[in-house]
């Protein structure tokens, strides 16, 4: 891949990622806000607003250089990065242990919405006879960008949301043993991601399995369109 199809890439991918981090990051303030957690909401991260949320190293920098550097490998290009997380303090939600487990809900379940939108709206420009490229790579990369996060948030390791959501439904003692695991969690996951083992054991069963789900999801709108 030349810089000129990378530099594509990365300007089709752009606005789908924005959407996707800022919309996962502000349904978590959201809903610790309405669970009875304000600390996200008096910071201002309760917001569509990006630069809220985007993490300079996490969100720009890490994910381009990986691409960029990874793009011509037999492996193709390899994509990863972070956004700031939200901060939620889970001891002054009404009910700690089961209301964890909606806020960490809250942001994979955006994706998933989100890519259903994206679906919809590519669906929508065949419909009205849109061909220019441009505009329907976006929609699929913005269908591709939400499954994505949607399927690696839910890695069921802290302090991705699917640790925090094993920690909720954990019975307390399981649960308070497998927090513990939370301060190294990044790196482990960082690990696990550059040695293949999150994408072979998790990220491709089940983005297949998400793909699936939303194809059937989208039936009624293929067959209304069709």
């Amino acid at each position: 891949m030349n810089l000129s199809d990378s530099i594509q890439t990365l300007l089709i991918y752009a606005l789908p990622v924005l959407f996707a981090i800022t919309l996962h990051e502000a349904a978590h303030g959201y809903v610790a806000h309405m669970l009875g957690d304000d600390t996200a909401w008096v910071m201002g991260r309760v917001t569509l607003n990006p630069i809220a949320h985007i993490d300079l190293v996490g969100t720009i920098l890490l994910p381009v250089l990986m691409y960029l550097s990874t793009a011509m490998t037999p492996m193709g290009p390899l994509l990863f990065g972070f956004a700031k997380p939200v901060p939620v303090r889970f001891g002054q939600l009404r009910n700690p242990k089961r209301d964890m487990v909606w806020v960490a809900l809250a942001g994979p379940g955006v994706n998933f919405l989100q890519a259903l939108l994206w679906w919809t709206a590519l669906y929508l420009l065949l419909f009205v006879g849109v061909s220019e490229r441009f505009f329907l790579e976006v929609c699929k990369a913005g269908i591709l960008t939400n499954v994505v996060m949607f399927v690696f948030n839910l890695f069921p390791l802290p302090p991705l949301d699917g640790g925090r959501i094993a920690v909720g439904l954990l019975p307390m003692k399981q649960a308070i043993q497998f927090s513990r695991i939370e301060p190294w969690g990044f790196y482990i996951v960082m690990a696990l991601v550059l040695f293949g083992v999150i994408n072979g054991i998790w990220m491709q069963p089940f983005m297949g399995l998400t793909l699936d789900a939303l194809r059937w999801l989208m039936t009624p709108v293929e067959w209304l369109l069709g």
